[in-house]
């Protein structure tokens, strides 16, 4: 791995697991005793607000929704990330580090996600630490990766056709997911179905914006075989996994505040990302273990 400040990474890291612990215990179990009430909001629609924890000014559509992320990050992904960045620290080889860094990037995706769309509550300082040392902690980590040294260690004995399916699948599914509801809205001259108390829909921002893109890009370079094409890919690979995991335990705590969710929605959007969670799985597993070679460690800045 290339020369670089790991005490700077692995603090940073640190610093992650301890502010979404905070954040997403609070988000779980925090009650205030509050019941749901209703608000007009800025487009005239009636909307059913939460009333209740840290979530009680968000809509209660939307606050099972943030309950469930936390739960998943709380109970699945903070114990990842905690094996990883020790795992990191005790062997500190390319596979660590890639697999360190895929998971930094789930964290930022999750952060960026309550930092820009939960409606103000008393931890937004906490949301805005926590984007801000995951978005820089991911750059530090990309960073410190040799992609000349990655290339010539893989096995190239990949299932790269499925790669290449999952990636193209992954991009159009984004838009197919969520682009309708906006041509939609934008045909009837109104509002975003589920926008009620809030200013824009984030998940539409990040998949659309990013994540699908994103998925291209990886395409073309890992068609190219280089290194950053193959670390994009594990970020990918995990972030599905993740994603998979989340949607059914968002629906289960949506199903617990009385939400029932259509099976039309349940079969076209949470199915179809737990069957992609699966094929990320195997993906992801196949990746990893073609990085055969460790790198030889070289002195750092420390």
């Amino acid at each position: 791995m290339k020369s670089y400040n790991k005490t700077a990474l692995y603090c940073c890291t640190f610093l992650i697991l301890m502010l979404s612990i905070i954040i997403t215990a609070t988000g779980v179990f925090y009650k205030t005793g509050g019941t749901p009430y209703k608000v007009l909001n800025q487009y005239g629609d009636e909307v059913l607000i939460y009333g209740d924890g840290l979530y009680a000014h968000d809509s209660h559509f939307r606050a099972p929704i943030f309950r469930g992320s936390d739960f998943t990050i709380l109970f699945i992904v903070v114990p990842l990330l905690f094996l990883a960045l020790v795992n990191d620290i005790k062997k500190q080889t390319i596979k660590q580090r890639i697999y360190l860094t895929s998971l930094l990037a789930v964290f930022t995706y999750y952060a960026a996600s309550i930092a820009l769309g939960v409606t103000y509550n008393s931890l937004h300082l906490l949301y805005i630490a926590l984007f801000s040392t995951t978005f820089f902690s991911l750059i530090m980590a990309l960073i410190s990766i040799d992609y000349q040294e990655l290339e010539n260690v893989i096995d190239q004995n990949l299932p790269y056709t499925s790669i290449y399916t999952f990636l193209i699948l992954t991009s159009v599914a984004l838009f197919v997911a969520w682009l309708p509801d906006i041509i939609s809205a934008l045909i009837a001259k109104r509002s975003l179905s589920l926008i009620e108390v809030y200013t824009t829909e984030i998940t539409y921002v990040l998949d659309m914006g990013l994540i699908s893109p994103l998925a291209l890009i990886t395409f073309f370079l890992l068609k190219k075989k280089k290194g950053m094409g193959y670390v994009l890919l594990a970020m990918l690979l995990t972030l599905c996994l993740v994603i998979g995991v989340m949607l059914p335990l968002q629906t289960i705590f949506q199903r617990a505040a009385g939400i029932n969710v259509p099976i039309p929605v349940l079969i076209t959007k949470v199915g179809s990302f737990v069957l992609m969670a699966f094929w990320a799985f195997y993906l992801n597993f196949r990746l990893l273990q073609a990085i055969k070679v460790p790198i030889t460690k070289k002195p750092t800045l420390d």
